[in-house]
C-alpha cells in the first residue's frame, strides 16, 4: 500500500474519532499554553492541568511570572517532574518575553527557540495551537505511530516530522498533531496494538 493511501486511511479513521480535537492542555492565551507546554515535558497533561490554575492565578502574565523567584515557581508545580530545572527555564524565559518582547510571547519559530526550555516541538505547538501557524509538533506518541502506520521511515522526530509533513496538507497539520496524540494515548498504545485498533487493522500494521 502506497503511503498516500495509508495517509488517506488514517485521515478518515482520525476525524471520525475526533473531529473536533482540543488541546487537553488548559490555557488562555499564548503565554499559558507556553508556559503548560514547557511543564508538559516528562509530565502527563492531566497532571499538568493540576498545577496549572494555582500557578496561573499566581503569575497569569510574563511579567507576574517573570517577578517571581524559580524557586517561588517551583513551589506550584512541584509534582509535574524535573521540578527545579522547568522553574528555572519558566522564570527565564518570561524574563526574556518580558525584556526582549514587550511581554508578548513571540510569533515566530525562531525567536520561540531562543526562549530558554523551549524546544522545536514546544514552539511548533504554540505556533499552531496559539497563532494559526502551519506546524505539526511531533512527540513520543506520533513518532511511534507514523512509524507503525508506515508513514515514515524516519529514525528521528525531525525525519518524522518532514515526512508527514509531506503526506498530508498543511490544513490538516494542526488538527492531525491532536487526532495523533489521542488515539495513541486511546487506542495505540506504545507496548503493541492488540486487538488491532481501527487503523491498524486497516492497514494491516499492527
Amino acid at each position: 500500500m502506497r503511503r498516500s493511501e495509508r495517509a488517506a486511511i488514517v485521515r478518515e479513521e482520525l476525524q471520525r474519532a475526533f473531529p473536533h480535537p482540543e488541546v487537553p492542555l488548559q490555557h488562555r492565551d499564548p503565554f499559558t499554553l507556553l508556559i503548560a507546554v514547557m511543564l508538559s515535558a516528562q509530565c502527563t497533561d492531566a497532571r499538568v492541568n493540576q498545577v496549572t490554575p494555582a500557578l496561573f492565578a499566581a503569575a497569569p502574565t510574563p511579567e507576574a511570572m517573570a517577578a517571581m523567584s524559580w524557586q517561588q515557581v517551583r513551589e506550584y508545580i512541584a509534582t509535574c517532574g524535573l521540578t527545579e530545572t522547568k522553574a528555572q527555564r519558566i522564570v527565564a524565559a518570561s524574563r526574556l518575553i518580558v525584556e526582549k518582547h514587550g511581554g508578548r510571547v513571540p510569533e515566530s519559530f525562531e525567536e520561540l527557540e531562543a526562549l530558554p526550555g523551549v524546544g522545536h516541538k514546544t514552539a511548533s505547538v504554540v505556533m499552531n495551537q496559539a497563532f494559526g501557524h502551519p506546524a505539526f509538533p511531533v512527540d513520543t506518541h506520533i513518532y511511534r505511530l507514523a512509524r507503525r502506520w508506515k508513514l515514515s521511515r524516519g529514525t528521528s522526530v525531525e525525519a518524522v516530522e518532514a515526512d508527514l509533513k509531506k503526506i498530508f496538507p498543511r490544513s490538516s497539520w494542526g488538527d492531525l498533531h491532536l487526532q495523533m496524540v489521542l488515539w495513541g494515548r486511546s487506542y495505540c498504545p506504545a507496548r503493541g496494538c492488540k486487538p488491532p485498533c481501527a487503523v491498524c487493522a486497516r492497514l494491516g500494521s499492527a
